[in-house]
């Protein structure tokens, strides 16, 4: 392998030295297989390739110079602010191929584990709603990144990753390209997004339904539709001014309740009277996602994602009452679930299947798998003996998450829509 260039930039917060030894000095779409980790890629307009490196992968992105680094400034924006997105990690410069000719700058990016494309969880034997489920992400993940003031520019379901979040998904931004930075956004720069998003969206299922990836019955011009009306409620929600008697205080708590269970922190919220003091009107004026996560991160310290942490608190308080310990301090109870329950369980699956799922999804998994065969057997069935029935007879059959492999790198290429294949069971015990 040819040493790298004298020319070559390298850009980065905490750059790393084996980033030296890839080949720069070939166009990225020529890169020897040997370098590739076999990852399911989604649609783009660049060539992009996943590689090994330093224990890690991470995405490589060939794009213009003054685009990547743009992008690479925003996506450090995003994580500085804990906007569910990829984390940038550098951007590479001053390549040129050996006979001197300048080749196009790279954006480097972590590679999201346990995320997919969504042309990669869509197949004959998924469950009907899988569209539906990921539309539901997304709105979510439009809605947060337009109360922090970011402007997408092209909102898509190509444009964004998914992870399993218990029975639902979680959407991460992955393409920030035409992306903008706001301290708000204008009603007509949400609106022009939305619509961007709901145009690509119709496009995008459509093109599963001619490649039968998606049932023909499905109405994909309803699904993008979904996004816009899934969009106002929540954006409403989280927005609107409420007004109401003195009389009816106790609907301000009832309203942060209300923003909880959405799975929101209300951090500042702006009350106002009128002038004879009869009414009053309330207007969250900061939000935070995450309601559930980090109360569950105070707890127990698992860092997880939002449904995921409300499932697992559930257990959490089915356990306090269970041994009927409603009176002491939730941390004390919450140290012995983590130790008596979601480790052993977890610890229950073999090291050479972890990396199918997430330890919360599996342990979410679990959960669904109990009731199923408690409801079969009709007994309460322990948890080991659920641990045991799941390995033996789900988890082996699930797609591995970690990093998928089982297909070659050429056969990942964006022009071969070659997808992995789901197994058949994918998606049956999800809740």
């Amino acid at each position: 392998m040819n040493a790298a260039p004298q020319s070559l930039q390298i850009t980065a917060a905490s750059p790393d030295p084996a980033l030296l030894d890839l080949p720069w000095h070939i166009p990225l779409e020529e890169w020897p297989a040997e370098l590739l980790a076999a990852l399911p890629r989604g649609i783009s307009r660049h060539i992009v390739r996943f590689v090994r490196l330093s224990g890690q992968v991470i995405a490589i992105k060939e794009i213009g110079e003054t685009v990547a680094y743009r992008e690479y400034e925003l996506l450090r924006q995003l994580d500085r602010i804990d906007v569910p997105s990829v984390t940038p990690l550098g951007v590479i410069t001053g390549r040129r191929a050996p006979d001197g000719e300048p080749l196009e700058a790279v954006l480097i990016t972590e590679h999201l584990p346990y995320s997919l494309p969504y042309r990669a969880l869509f197949s004959q034997t998924l469950r009907p709603d899988t569209a539906t489920r990921l539309i539901d992400a997304l709105a979510v993940l439009l809605v947060r990144l337009h109360l922090v003031g970011f402007y997408w520019g092209d909102v898509s379901l190509s444009n964004t990753l998914f992870r399993r979040d218990a029975g639902s998904f979680a959407a991460y931004l992955v393409d920030a390209e035409t992306g903008d930075l706001h301290e708000k956004l204008t009603d007509g720069q949400r609106g022009y997004d939305l619509e961007v998003a709901r145009v690509n969206i119709i496009g995008e299922l459509m093109d599963l339904q001619a490649g039968e990836f998606l049932d023909e019955s499905e109405d994909a011009i309803a699904i993008g539709e979904a996004l816009v009306e899934r969009y106002g409620e929540l954006w409403r929600a989280l927005t609107e001014v409420e007004s109401f008697s003195f009389k009816e205080r106790w609907r301000v708590q009832a309203r942060v309740d209300r923003l909880n269970d959405l799975g929101f922190d209300v951090d500042e919220l702006t009350i106002t009277t009128d002038l004879d003091g009869t009414t009053v009107r309330i207007q969250p004026k900061v939000v935070d996602a995450g309601h559930h996560s980090r109360r569950l991160m105070r707890l127990t310290g698992l860092d997880v994602q939002e449904n995921q942490a409300r499932r697992l608190l559930n257990d959490l308080d089915e356990y306090r009452a269970a041994t009927d310990r409603q009176r002491e301090d939730e941390s004390f109870v919450a140290h012995d679930w983590v130790t008596e329950i979601f480790e052993p369980a977890v610890r229950g699956v073999p090291r050479d299947l972890r990396g199918k799922l997430e330890p919360a999804q599996i342990y979410h998994e679990l959960l669904e798998h109990r009731w199923f065969m408690s409801q079969n057997l009709h007994r309460d069935v322990p948890m080991e003996e659920i641990t045991a029935d799941y390995v033996r007879h789900i988890l082996p059959g699930r797609p591995d998450e970690q990093a998928v492999l089982g297909v070659q790198p050429g056969d990942l290429r964006e022009d071969t829509g070659v997808f992995p294949a789901i197994h058949p069971d994918d998606d049956i015990v999800l809740g």
